[in-house]
């Protein structure tokens, strides 16, 4: 049984953004801050990815915990209301992320995604790995 009214949880369904989250924002500023220029929400590249490196082929995704299905085992017990809806729609996600890895890199994409998670907490780790892949990428095109 749902506690919100039918309302309320459509104000709160809208509410969750699909591009520009804080945890993009964030890797995306550090990125621009050491000089990276880049792409968001890219629709020419498959998937649409958050960040990507046109040039040099790479697509960065940054997974909610929530909708990507983080640790998706135990957390799947966690749905009390709604399970027929929640569980299929979030490993559909999951799926749906699976492919769209799968079909960028047999066109040549280097694909890093990160937990929204690890950027909040180790967001000069992530930043480094995006940056160490763009290098080497720089490096191998010349």
């Amino acid at each position: 049984m749902d506690k919100h009214t039918p309302e309320q949880r459509r104000r709160n369904m809208q509410a969750v953004k699909n591009k520009d989250s804080k945890i993009e924002i964030t890797l995306r500023k550090a990125l621009f801050h050491k000089g990276y220029r880049y792409r968001k929400n890219c629709r020419a590249v498959y998937g649409n990815p958050d960040i990507v490196f046109v040039r040099e082929k790479i697509a960065v995704f940054c997974d909610s915990e929530f909708w990507h299905g983080y640790d998706w085992n135990n957390r799947k017990a966690d749905f009390k209301s709604k399970r027929e809806f929640w569980i299929p729609k979030i490993e559909r996600n999951m799926e749906r992320d699976r492919e769209v890895t799968a079909r960028l890199k047999s066109e040549g994409y280097i694909v890093l995604r990160f937990w929204g998670k690890q950027i909040k907490k180790e967001l000069d780790v992530v930043v480094n790995k995006i940056e160490y892949e763009v290098l080497n990428r720089r490096r191998n095109m010349e």
